[in-house]
């Protein structure tokens, strides 16, 4: 099971104004091949799929609470897609087209289908995939597929990184270079301990650090490139056996965390009366909020 916290990984900035096109190339993160919607499913059917869980506990502990990590960042990519959205259009009679800036827009489809919110697919437009799961059942493959997997994720991140340079996408780039770099490192190191190949000193791939990002280097100064979390109170703690030793990027301790990060709020998204969202209205609400207090 999966307890759910309401909050960000981190806080995301609130834009003065939005950006669609960069919004469109940030859907890439979520929804392409290599997006935050592939490493979540990946991981969570191997999680679920794991075999001999008991005698194989760490490896199985170190996935499972990846996993856990990879829901979040599917929401915070989301969200900062939903802010990238912010102010991209204006509220009017429909016959001034107020959606007129959607036409020209990359991904037309944010403002036909999902009120310019996230959607589950690509920067083109094609829509996630399960065949973009790998859960072959094998320890070592799959561990070297997510070791594939989260170093294609993180040369996705840098190039998107340099194609915008609007604050909250920066902001939440910035962030998931560090915890994607945490997640290579820590499959490195899993298959290190399962088949004694240290792929430690292929990193980073490609070759430039986190700290050359200036939106990734003060996750790098609070140490987040050195921590795994257990994303449970009481459970995943085999991942210890795995994550041990020093960063060697940095040569500095690694740390496992029992919990979550605190995180930071949920934005708050405004109506949108021109896309018809959420389509209450002022009456609407009062008397929803009768009928909620009815009773009690």
């Amino acid at each position: 099971m999966f307890k759910r916290i309401n909050r960000l990984a981190i806080e995301l900035p609130e834009p003065s104004h939005g950006d669609m096109n960069a919004a469109a190339a940030v859907q890439e993160l979520l929804g392409g091949k290599f997006g935050e919607m592939s490493t979540l499913n990946n991981y969570m059917f191997q999680s679920f799929n794991f075999r001999s869980k008991k005698k194989l506990k760490p490896f199985y502990d170190l996935v499972a609470s990846i996993t856990a990590e990879e829901f979040g960042h599917v929401e915070l990519v989301t969200n900062a897609i939903n802010l990238l959205s912010k102010g991209n259009t204006f509220p009017g009679d429909p016959d001034i087209a107020p959606l007129q800036n959607g036409k020209d827009a990359r991904n037309t489809y944010h403002f036909i289908a999902s009120a310019q919110t996230g959607l589950p697919g690509d920067s083109m437009g094609r829509a996630w995939t399960g065949d973009n799961v790998f859960s072959s059942g094998n320890l070592v493959l799959d561990l070297l597929h997510n070791f594939f997997l989260e170093v294609g994720a993180r040369t996705h991140k840098m190039r998107v990184y340099e194609m915008t340079d609007h604050p909250v996408a920066r902001e939440m780039i910035g962030y998931l270079l560090v915890r994607g770099g945490t997640h290579i490192l820590a499959y490195a190191k899993a298959l290190d301990i399962a088949t004694g190949v240290d792929l430690t000193k292929m990193l980073p791939i490609p070759d430039l650090s986190n700290s050359r990002f200036d939106a990734a280097r003060k996750f790098e100064e609070k140490g987040l490139s050195n921590v795994l979390y257990t994303w449970s109170d009481t459970d995943f703690k085999g991942i210890g056996q795995i994550w041990k030793g020093t960063n060697p990027e940095n040569g500095e301790p690694l740390k496992v965390i029992y919990g979550t990060p605190e995180g930071g709020p949920v934005p708050d998204l405004d109506e949108l009366p021109e896309e018809f969202a959420p389509g209450i209205t002022k009456d609407d609400y009062e008397r929803i909020a009768k009928r909620l207090l009815e009773g009690l």
